[in-house]
This record gives structure tokens, C-alpha cells and sequence, in this order.
């Protein structure tokens, strides 16, 4: 492994959803949930960016308790939705998430390399936002939702002009 280039903390410094925690550790803030990227270089001169986005089980945000049954149905639909990552980078990646559930949550991690720093700073949000999509595509109808879920579906009405359904 080399030495990390500065021209990889000045592409994330750059770009609006990320703010470095240390050298070659960027965490999003464009999304509630907890986004974190861990940059490497490779002796190729390419950076190596390793995504991991954790997401709260829905038994975490809901005022009501969801069965068993339900939550694991959740789990796996989200899972599977991930799989389907695809071409949501502009470099087109070829893209091997994994999704594990540890405790109440569900991680994902995608690991992708690229020659282009702030390319691969926009890819690596670009993951981000994809997890939390997947993510808002799996809120179920019908229980009382809490934080971040809440917010996320507030400001969804709000960019798309609508105040009157809620799941």
C-alpha cells in the first residue's frame, strides 16, 4: 500500500456530503443514516474506497413492535434489493455488495477501486444514497415510524410538494 495522496482529502473536502473524521476516513452527512468511507491507496496509483452505510432494522424505528416474521421478511427484500446496486456509479463498478445484520441493524458494505478521486468520492455517495433509497422503498404501511424515518418521509413531501399520505 502507498502513502495516500492529498488530492483524495481535498476531493471529499470538496463534496457537499462528506466531512472527514481522520486521514482517509470520510462520514456522509447527506443522509440520517450512518455512512462511513475508508479510503486505501493501491500501489497503482488507483484509491480503493470501501463503503459501509448502516441501517436500522424497522423494529428500531417504529413506535409499535413488528413481528418476527415481518422483520426478517424486511431483511431479506432488503438484501436482495441491494444485490441490485448496479450502475448507480458513474464509472460503472462492478459492484459486490454484502448486507449482514448485526444486532438491529443491517450493514452494507461495497468495496470498488478508481484511478479518479473525485469520481470515486461521488461513486461512494452515490452508494450511500442507494442503500437509503432501498431502504425508504422497504417502509411498510401501517406502524407509527420514529426518527430518521419520519424526517426522511417529511422531506420527501416537502421536495415533492405533498402533505397527505403517511405510511
Amino acid at each position: 500500500m502507498s502513502e495516500l495522496p492529498d488530492r483524495v482529502g481535498r476531493a471529499f473536502r470538496d463534496h457537499n456530503a462528506f466531512e472527514e473524521v481522520e486521514k482517509g476516513r470520510y462520514e456522509s452527512i447527506a443522509t440520517p443514516f450512518e455512512g462511513v468511507v475508508d479510503v486505501d491507496a493501491v500501489d497503482d496509483g488507483r484509491v480503493q474506497f470501501h463503503v459501509t452505510v448502516r441501517v436500522p432494522l424497522l423494529d428500531e424505528v417504529t413506535e409499535d413492535h413488528v413481528a418476527d416474521v415481518v422483520e426478517d421478511g424486511w431483511y431479506e427484500t432488503f438484501a436482495l434489493r441491494i444485490e441490485d446496486i448496479g450502475d448507480v456509479t458513474a464509472a460503472g463498478h462492478d459492484l459486490d455488495p454484502t448486507v449482514e445484520r448485526t444486532g438491529r441493524h443491517a450493514v452494507v458494505t461495497v468495496s470498488f477501486a478508481d484511478i479518479n478521486e473525485r469520481r470515486g468520492a461521488d461513486d461512494a455517495g452515490a452508494v450511500i444514497d442507494y442503500v437509503e433509497g432501498t431502504f425508504v422503498q422497504g417502509i411498510i404501511p401501517g406502524y407509527e415510524y420514529t426518527d430518521p424515518v419520519t424526517s426522511i418521509i417529511d422531506t420527501a413531501r416537502q421536495s415533492g410538494g405533498s402533505g397527505t399520505s403517511r405510511p
